[in-house]
């Protein structure tokens, strides 16, 4: 009698379908890795996908959210953001950058090239390179898809089948709410789900090379994560209640980091250094 043979023919095909689908996933995690650090990835939802879901997530937030009407920042914004764009290596994506007219220290990327900046953020920035410390790290998350991973590692322990049925649905309300949460956007859109330190440390990595390569002073990293430390309070919870890595231990880590930009900072075709400050 084989092993297979002492369970119903029901079970038989769930065990073989679980086989096959532990096999695929061996062969998408084999097949993507995230830019610059080359982390190998468990990615089930295709790209293609993803971006669709970002896009349409992104005009449900812009159709709720006031914009801002301040000049210096939308100027700022979109200059910073299209320097960015320029060194991120996707071309396929339709970049748009906003000012959401609110006090929350908060910004965020969906796949695409959709990003959002809120103004309460930009007085701890200060000067052009600090926005784009914040702008690279978060452009940085939807680089790596870092939200697709999530959301992939979701289907896994929800079970394959509805893994599979998730990736293959037609676009709807609730895949915009499953995107957003994915990408760690604000919890009014929907569950807010903090990125792992590994992520987080990760669009730091990628995203303090990005700033170099646009031409912005990658000094700028450390000190505007001492500076929105400072602007916290003391508030914040200690590093090992996080899932995000404590604000003095990422600055750490960036100074860490800083040989290589500065490599990069050297090679970049226009050095635009701390750039315009904001005024006060």
């Amino acid at each position: 009698m084989t092993f297979l043979s002492r369970f119903s023919r029901r079970s038989q095909m769930t065990a073989v379908i679980v086989l096959l689908a532990a096999v695929c996933l061996a062969g998408w995690t084999g097949c993507h890795s995230t830019p610059v650090t080359g982390r190998r990835q468990l990615l089930v939802v295709p790209e293609k996908q993803e971006v669709a879901m970002g896009v349409d997530a992104y005009g449900e937030i812009l159709a709720k959210e006031k914009l801002s009407t301040n000049q210096q920042y939308i100027d700022m914004v979109n200059r910073v953001g299209k320097r960015i764009a320029a060194v991120a290596d996707r071309p396929d994506y339709d970049w748009e950058f906003k000012v959401i007219a609110s006090e929350q220290q908060n910004a965020f990327a969906l796949p695409g090239g959709k990003v959002a900046i809120h103004e309460g953020i930009l007085p701890i920035c200060q000067n052009e390179a600090g926005l784009a410390v914040v702008m690279s790290h978060e452009i940085a998350h939807a680089l790596a898809r870092h939200g697709g991973e999530r959301m992939s590692h979701a289907a896994l322990q929800t079970g394959i089948q509805k893994g599979v049925q998730f990736a293959t649905r037609q676009r709807s309300e609730s895949e915009q709410k499953v995107i957003l949460s994915a990408y760690g956007v604000a919890s009014q859109y929907g569950v807010m789900l903090p990125y792992s330190r590994k992520q987080e440390s990760e669009a730091d990595h990628i995203g303090l090379l990005m700033m170099a390569k646009a031409g912005y002073e990658p000094e700028e990293a450390p000190r505007f994560w001492e500076r929105f430390a400072g602007a916290k309070g003391g508030d914040s919870p200690a590093e090992f209640l996080s899932t995000h890595p404590a604000d003095q231990r990422r600055a750490d880590d960036l100074r860490a980091l800083l040989p290589k930009a500065m490599e990069e900072y050297s090679k970049a075709g226009t050095r635009h250094g701390i750039g315009e400050y904001l005024a006060r």
